[in-house]
């Protein structure tokens, strides 16, 4: 059975989920949105500090945090802007840290974002 994360982020228009849970794993993908899901200015950091403030959330909305991400998808449209999302990233995690990837793509769903990350936690439901 999957269960849905009941979230406060933006309550987008499109048809997703900001996490689901499955096989007790937590599945999700965030975004550097705000609340009224606008796109967050300053640049990759700013962008990286709210996508995981994002995940955060996420995580202790489904009572979870994030030493249980095992682990994360990190894309972003610029190679440049990887030590920046590094150094953001080891603020949040500490090791061992979860198994990682980094991808640098041509663009993403909205023009002015910069990265988005997916993981993947264990929770206990």
């Amino acid at each position: 059975m999957i269960m849905t994360v009941k979230t406060d982020l933006y309550n987008s228009p499109s048809p997703l989920e900001w996490a689901t849970i499955g096989n007790g794993i937590l599945f999700t993908a965030q975004i550097p949105i705000d609340a009224q899901g606008r796109v967050v200015e300053g640049g990759i950091e700013a962008q990286a500090r709210q996508t995981l403030e994002n995940l955060k959330h996420t995580l202790e909305k489904a009572g979870s945090n994030l030493s249980e991400v095992t682990q994360v998808l990190i894309y972003v449209t610029d190679k440049t802007y990887l030590p920046t999302v590094n150094k953001i990233y080891a603020e949040y995690f500490q090791a061992p840290y979860p198994n990682r990837a980094a991808m640098v793509i041509v663009g993403l769903a909205r023009d002015e974002m910069l990265v988005e990350m997916i993981a993947y936690a264990a929770v206990d439901h």
